[in-house]
């Protein structure tokens, strides 16, 4: 008997996948938008986006498309079970009260980052970052501080530049993260977004960041040096020992061993974190 392949049910999902895929952007979509951006015919398209909009992942006004409540509803559902984001809540609400800026969580997913919280008060106007949002790693310090402990990219993919200030090549690119694996930190200026600065810290093991946290805000208003690294990585390493297990671990987040380097003038000693 023959099966054909375009109508069995793992068919069936990724040609909707693909559908909802075509939605990973602002706005409303018509059906020959779809057919373009998926490749799809235009038949099959249509009976895919009607069948979504009966299931509410989609939802139709007049010719126009646009992703349905249900997907909010799974969204929020799958961030608030996460066991990092639940972790890192109540530490990434102090950190915001501490320095006055937005603080972003975020996750490695291929060679793009995406963000899992965004706490900014009044300043979050100014920064155009979402959850669920996507941003190449190696052009945020959020990016940077997970990519430092992460296997390395393939070399021959080119690095895409968001401003005239982003890392365009790969030696740059390894440099920058080895002074991230030395310091404990990544810092970014203008790299992503005109006027913003971040400052990042990795969370997870020695040598191996599951996610990273981050502030963010004008440039002009901004301490690249302890002044904020201090607090980010010490947000970074409550985080990870508020996850399940985590602080039984005797190591602290990425923290290299070996002696504890004086701060300033006046202030107290700071660990040295990797």
């Amino acid at each position: 008997m023959t099966i054909n392949i375009d109508s069995t049910p793992a068919a069936a999902l990724d040609r909707a996948s693909l559908v909802l895929d075509a939605f990973d952007g602002p706005g409303r979509l018509t059906l020959a938008q779809i057919v373009r951006r998926t490749g799809l015919p235009r038949s099959s398209a249509h009976r895919i986006l009607e069948r979504l909009v009966h299931l509410r992942w989609l939802r139709r006004q007049g010719r126009d498309y646009e992703l349905g409540i249900r997907l909010m509803e799974l969204g929020s559902i799958a961030v608030h079970q996460d066991r990092l984001h639940k972790a890192a809540m109540p530490y990434l609400h102090e950190l915001h009260r501490a320095t006055g800026f937005v603080v972003h969580l975020a996750i490695l997913d291929g060679a793009d980052v995406v963000y899992l919280e965004k706490i900014g008060g009044a300043l979050a106007a100014s920064i155009p970052t979402r959850v669920g949002a996507r941003q190449p790693a190696h052009c945020t310090a959020i990016g940077k501080a997970i990519l430092a402990f992460a296997d390395p990219a393939d070399p021959a993919e080119p690095l895409m530049q968001k401003t005239r200030y982003s890392i365009a090549s790969r030696a740059r690119l390894d440099t920058e993260l080895a002074k991230v694996r030395m310091h404990g930190v990544a810092y970014e200026r203008e790299e992503s977004l005109a006027g913003i600065g971040c400052v990042a810290a990795p969370i997870g093991e020695i040598d191996d960041a599951v996610a990273a946290v981050s502030v963010c805000g004008p440039t002009d208003r901004m301490a690249f040096d302890h002044r904020l690294a201090a607090p980010v990585r010490m947000t970074a390493l409550s985080i990870w020992r508020n996850l399940d297990g985590g602080a039984g671990r005797v190591m602290p987040t990425l923290q290299r061993r070996h002696p504890l380097r004086m701060g300033p003038a006046g202030m107290a000693p700071m660990p040295v974190a990797r």
